[in-house]
């Protein structure tokens, strides 16, 4: 009887190898061969579950999307039981920051994806843009709680306080990356910002 393939399965090993291989050359220098050849399956089978390299590049941010939701699930749960909302929103910036392996390919190659589509037409009609949306929206949402407790400094915005965390938390994870900053900098510039956001009573939630 004839092993059952798990379609699932495949397509996920397909975007790990996708991801060790862009992790170490960069992104744009890829191609489905190099993601086939780490994966140990033919050209033909990555074609088959991916018709496109941009279907194949799109599928490999969701899957990194999904670990990095994983990440900061973990990071929100050793911040205890019931973490006040600065702590949920340094769980969210820290986990963005590249200070391991892990969080260090996502920031990479999801940056190298936002460079290579500002001149790739076909990356660019890719919904990638609606997963920075999504972060902006969940910030905004905390911080507004957070308002409503009375937690923050008079007179903070919260929508354009989230995109401007966000927008800090991303030109901190390029610092880093090049070598430009450490990761204990990037958190002493975020931990500075947040004082200025919240009010001290909630620095220790």
């Amino acid at each position: 009887m004839p092993k059952r393939v798990d379609h699932a399965e495949r397509r996920t090993e397909i975007a790990e190898a996708l991801v060790r291989v862009a992790g170490h050359r960069g992104l744009h220098a890829v191609g489905m061969r190099d993601v086939a050849a780490e994966a140990g399956v033919s050209l033909r089978l990555v074609q088959y579950y991916f018709e496109t390299k941009e279907k194949l590049l799109l599928f490999g941010l969701e899957h990194l999307t999904g670990k990095f939701g994983e990440r900061l699930a973990a990071r929100i749960r050793a911040a205890g039981d019931g973490p006040g909302p600065r702590a949920m929103v340094e769980a969210l910036l820290m986990t963005a920051l590249p200070t391991d392996e892990e969080s260090r390919v996502f920031h990479h190659l999801y940056t190298s994806y936002a460079v290579l589509a500002v001149t790739d037409r076909t990356l660019a009609a890719q919904p990638f843009i609606k997963d920075p949306d999504v972060a902006e929206a969940a910030l905004t949402d905390i911080l507004l709680q957070a308002q409503d407790a009375d937690l923050l400094q008079p007179g903070v915005d919260a929508r354009l306080t989230a995109a401007g965390l966000l927008a800090m938390s991303a030109g901190l994870g390029t610092s880093i990356l090049v070598g430009q900053r450490s990761p204990e900098s990037a958190t002493a510039v975020l931990d500075d910002h947040l004082d200025r956001v919240f009010r001290t009573v909630d620095a220790a939630s």
